[in-house]
């Protein structure tokens, strides 16, 4: 279940690509994608970085299927930034928002991975709150579904052109999605300013102190077209109801 004290939170949606599925066998961030999103809004602020991947001071190399994943080559990387030379601003972007991510132990666990390479960079979880939807959709379906299957429950499968898995085309498609999911916790807060912590459900009397109510009583000319109306609508063949 997604917290509901999320909603006035400011949020990052995020998704990482990588050159394999573990960061324990020396696989590196490649691609990082974040949408901001703050009261359900998307913003129009992101973050988006392509990042060179490296290996004892050489440009790792990818293989071929993981390259078939994501369609980013090496040639394309060689001239990119490393993660040092980004993990800063990417931190920057991040701290203090909650994170909603779509499998968060991979993506988090790749993260806290180059933060541990970087002298003085935090890992995620002292700087950000997680929201898994991966988690949220094993609570709504019975089991965990992925975001293919969640963009084409929710409708929003078009909304994006993903012929690649890149990391910012997921993130914002996961953030249609994250909408969506949240839809029905988007209730009308229907409480005074002075009531607030309290049962919305609870019943408050006014207090019997209180200055009488001003009676408006209609003119003579209100009452006029008012009787006129009511005229039109009998003769049209219909029982006003007033």
């Amino acid at each position: 279940m997604i917290d509901e004290n999320t909603q006035d939170e400011r949020l990052i949606i995020l998704d990482t690509e990588t050159t394999g599925i573990n960061p324990r066998e020396g696989h590196r961030i490649v691609e990082i994608g974040c949408v901001e999103m703050i009261n359900r809004q998307l913003t129009g602020r992101n973050y988006h970085v392509y990042v060179k991947p490296m290996a004892h001071g050489m440009q790792m190399v990818m293989e071929q299927e993981v390259i078939d994943v994501h369609g980013l080559t090496d040639e394309f990387l060689q001239d990119k930034p490393t993660f040092e030379e980004i993990g800063q601003e990417f931190v920057d972007f991040i701290k203090g928002a909650r994170l909603v991510i779509h499998n968060a132990k991979f993506d988090v666990g790749f993260m806290d991975h180059e933060f541990s390479m970087v002298p003085g960079l935090p890992k995620t979880a002292d700087i950000c709150r997680i929201t898994d939807t991966l988690k949220v959709s094993k609570d709504e379906f019975g089991s965990p579904k992925t975001l293919d299957f969640l963009a084409r429950h929710y409708r929003v499968d078009k909304l994006i052109d993903r012929t690649y898995h890149g990391a910012l085309i997921d993130a914002q498609l996961l953030a249609f999605v994250y909408i969506e999911m949240t839809r029905k916790q988007a209730t009308l807060n229907l409480q005074s300013g002075d009531s607030k912590g309290e049962d919305a459900n609870v019943i408050r009397r006014l207090s019997s102190t209180r200055a009488p109510l001003k009676v408006l009583a209609a003119s003579s000319e209100e009452l006029k077209a008012h009787e006129e109306r009511l005229s039109i609508i009998a003769a049209e063949g219909t029982t006003p109801l007033w």
